[in-house]
């Protein structure tokens, strides 16, 4: 927060996860009017690409592997994303805008 310029609004997006509706979470937004959060709607985890990623690394690199200590599984995490952004390309979406939005548009309200 302490970078992002004063005045600036700051747009959070995030999982449709029950921490934000805990009261102190409540309460730190309130105390911190300049924070938008957006939820990913529930049953959607496909729309948020860092599941994909997080669901990689735990396949390709972090599950049945072993770890002596925390930070010898953060350097293996590290060295992965390496290896990883070394070849990363732009994500294209195999879907058009519409179909995705369409989608969305019928998936149940959140019970917030």
């Amino acid at each position: 927060e302490r970078v992002v310029p004063a005045g600036k609004v700051i747009h959070a997006i995030l999982d449709n996860y029950a921490t934000h509706k805990h009261p102190k979470v409540r309460q730190w937004l309130a105390d911190h009017p300049r924070w938008v959060f957006h939820f990913t709607p529930t049953s959607a985890s496909w729309i948020n690409a860092v599941e994909g990623f997080f669901s990689a690394i735990t396949r390709r690199r972090i599950r049945r592997g072993v770890f002596q200590s925390v930070p010898d599984l953060q350097d293996a995490i590290t060295h992965y994303i390496r290896d990883h952004n070394k070849k990363a390309k732009p994500f294209a979406w195999t879907r058009p805008a519409d179909t995705i939005l369409g989608t969305l548009a019928r998936l149940p309200a959140p019970s917030v």
